[in-house]
C-alpha cells in the first residue's frame, strides 16, 4: 500500500534544506539539495512508520505565512 504524506520544506542561512513530515512528531531531515532533502525524509518516514504505525490520528490542513514585527 502507497500513503502521501505533507512534507514541509525551509532552507536556512548556509543552504541546507530542512524538511518534516508533520503526520509524525519529530520526523525531520535535512539535504545539500531538494532531492537529497527529499530522499533523506523518505528514509525517515519508513523508520518512523516501523517505530508507529501511522494512524491518520493527525490531518495537515496546510502551511500559512505569518508576519511579525521585530525590533
Amino acid at each position: 500500500m502507497r500513503r502521501h504524506f505533507p512534507i514541509i520544506i525551509e532552507q536556512d542561512s548556509e543552504g541546507i534544506f530542512i524538511v518534516e513530515c508533520p503526520s509524525f512528531k519529530g520526523c525531520r531531515s535535512y539535504g545539500d539539495t531538494i532531492e537529497e532533502a527529499m530522499d533523506n525524509i523518505r528514509e525517515a518516514i519508513e523508520a518512523c512508520i516501523e517505530k508507529t504505525p501511522f494512524t491518520g490520528d493527525v490531518t495537515f490542513i496546510g502551511v500559512r505565512d505569518l508576519e511579525v514585527n521585530v525590533a
